[in-house]
Formats: structure tokens, C-alpha cells, sequence
């Protein structure tokens, strides 16, 4: 298995762990994942495919919808 593929699992469990703190604890690692994303979905499209980068995007998008749904109210919408 890869180096990016293994990278990408530890992402998906930190982001468990990271749901499962108390709510005021979230959101420092959560926007630390929110960063590594696209990093990660870039690297796995470059070594694997563009199949599978889109694979995982679509397990990103499901696993921060509320934290992305938040940022599109925010910045297109002018919501808060």
C-alpha cells in the first residue's frame, strides 16, 4: 500500500476522533483536516488516478458536509 493511501486512512480516523471530542474542542483539528484534505485528494489523484481522487472526495464531502455547508452559508451566502 502506499505512503498517500496510508496517510488517507489515518486522515478518516482522525477525523473520527476528532468528531467524537466535546464541541468547543473541534475546532482546531478540525480545520487542520479541513486543510490536509485537499492535499491528500490532489496526491492520491497524481499517484493512483483521478478515479479514485474522486472517490475521495466524495467520503470527504461526507464526512465534513457540516463544516462545508458552514463555509459555503459563510462565504456565498454572507450568513454567519
Amino acid at each position: 500500500m502506499s505512503l498517500v493511501l496510508i496517510l488517507a486512512i489515518g486522515w478518516v480516523f482522525g477525523g473520527v476522533l476528532t468528531a467524537m471530542l466535546p464541541v468547543g474542542r473541534q475546532y482546531v483539528p478540525g480545520v487542520a483536516w479541513l486543510i490536509a484534505a485537499p492535499v491528500l485528494l490532489v496526491w492520491i489523484g497524481v499517484e493512483h488516478g483521478w478515479v479514485f481522487a474522486g472517490l475521495g472526495m466524495a467520503a470527504f464531502v461526507s464526512m465534513m458536509r457540516n463544516p462545508l455547508r458552514y463555509l459555503w452559508a459563510r462565504m456565498w451566502e454572507g450568513r454567519r
